[in-house]
């Protein structure tokens, strides 16, 4: 790298970007916000790949994009430094490495999640989850939320989700409105809390500079545009039809294709919020997987690195473990197909938006229309978090309750007392997650062992 910050690196290999790539697929814990502080230190202030601003415009289009933006961030970069290729490989190496650990572990969880010290393992990360997804809400209300209005819109979607179990989509949409509406009435208040705020620092020249003109690849025309909607469409009909031919339309993995592709599509607002939409199809609608076994799940993509929507490999795997999709003898076989089919479906769209959009975004630097739907998204959001946060504490405390007798069973203060503690060492001490975890992994491995 270049010591002298007055002039711009040297052009990027692309062999050293996929050297780069690959190693944060192992190494990006923490979640979308840690993910994207990670990305942010090493592309924006050590390599000065691309500067703050432009880091940060890409984000918002992603932040307003259904689907997980740590993972369309790194393929928005990747598209901006090597074309089509080089978008394509950083969000593939982002994503590939939490897959298949993720269906190793998720294999393990079935095959000896009764044995005592696997159960006493979960026990204590669960509480942990909880704490952490208060802890997202709360560092994405502080950021973002920067008024008593978008408070008051966030308020108003933990109510309506919470109490009238209004469709999430719906919220969204709802948002989007009323922040477009806000940043033609008011647009100081719509400009302020818009995910991430304007770039207020300078690292030093970049090579994506804040002026520096969009490359060839990056500018819109209509047969590009045509091109990669035409491919892409005909991407997810091959794979579609060779999940009916398999076992027809209503067999597992077909169902499971069409489920995910409208989870891609229809959940706004990164990995948190895509929670509760996947909790509502995989356990309510197809009976993929049980609600704690939806909570162990997340633990389990807590402990891995990549995007934390990589759950939906947990989901899809418990599903075709659980359908016996292929039969009694081939319980793992139909996991490990499940895993994949979730999250090839999840994340092509993700693909597709960024080089399908790319272009349109790199043409709207700093415009309001842009920024203000995205902040009334991101205040719904905030307000979604946290009912998502209330659910999985119901769980882990009354794990015998249900609607019917919401608090049936006893309360669980052990787990009570590891999810205060894990709040406390966030919110006191910011600590890294993943310490936390092996903190409470290990008390509940050391409670279950004393019982």
């Amino acid at each position: 790298m270049d010591t002298d910050d007055t002039q711009a690196p040297a052009p990027v290999s692309f062999g050293e970007a996929f050297r780069y790539w690959l190693k944060l697929g192992f190494i990006s814990f923490g979640g979308p916000a840690g993910q994207i502080a990670m990305m942010h230190q090493e592309l924006v202030e050590k390599r000065r790949w691309i500067s703050e601003r432009r880091f940060l415009h890409a984000l918002n289009y992603c932040m307003l994009l259904p689907g997980p933006e740590a993972t369309q961030l790194a393929v928005y970069i990747g598209w901006l430094m090597h074309r089509t290729w080089g978008g394509i490989v950083a969000g593939t190496l982002f994503v590939l490495p939490s897959v298949f650990m993720l269906v190793g572990l998720t294999w393990i969880y079935l095959a000896f999640g009764d044995v005592p010290a696997v159960a006493g393992i979960l026990y204590g990360i669960k509480p942990a989850v909880t704490a952490i997804v208060v802890f997202a809400a709360w560092r994405i209300g502080s950021r973002a939320l920067r008024n008593g209005l978008l408070w008051a819109m966030a308020a108003a979607a933990f109510v309506a989700i919470f109490a009238f179990d209004v469709p999430f989509p719906a919220i969204v949409l709802a948002a989007a409105v009323l922040g477009y509406l806000g940043g033609r009435l008011a647009p100081a208040k719509f400009t302020a809390g818009g995910g991430h705020g304007a770039a207020g620092k300078s690292y030093g020249a970049a090579l994506i500079d804040d002026d520096t003109p969009p490359p060839p690849w990056a500018r819109f025309s209509w047969a590009r545009f045509g091109t990669f909607c035409v491919v892409g469409a005909i991407i997810w009909a091959l794979a579609m039809v060779l999940l009916a031919a398999q076992d027809g339309w209503h067999g597992t993995f077909a169902q499971m294709g069409w489920f995910f592709t409208k989870a891609a599509l229809l959940t706004f607002g990164g990995a948190y919020a895509v929670l509760p939409y996947v909790y509502q199809g995989g356990v309510e609608t197809y009976g993929w997987l049980t609600g704690p076994q939806m909570i162990d799940g997340l633990a389990l993509g807590e402990t891995t690195p990549g995007p934390l929507i990589m759950v939906v490999a947990f989901v899809g795997f418990v599903g075709g473990w659980t359908k016996q999709a292929f039969g009694p003898e081939a319980l793992a076989l139909a996991g490990v197909m499940g895993g994949f089919v979730a999250a090839f479906f999840t994340f092509l769209p993700s693909f597709l938006f960024i080089l399908i959009g790319g272009p349109l975004v790199e043409a709207t630097h700093g415009d309001i229309k842009f920024v203000s739907p995205l902040t009334g998204i991101t205040a719904a959001v905030v307000g979604v978090i946290v009912n998502l946060a209330v659910f999985f504490a119901w769980h882990v405390l009354w794990p015998q309750a249900s609607a019917a007798a919401p608090f049936a069973g006893g309360f669980e203060w052990p787990a009570a007392l590891i999810g205060l503690a894990a709040a406390i060492a966030l919110f006191r001490y910011k600590l890294g997650i993943m310490p936390v975890i092996g903190a409470c992994a290990a008390a509940g491995l050391g409670y279950s062992l004393a019982l």
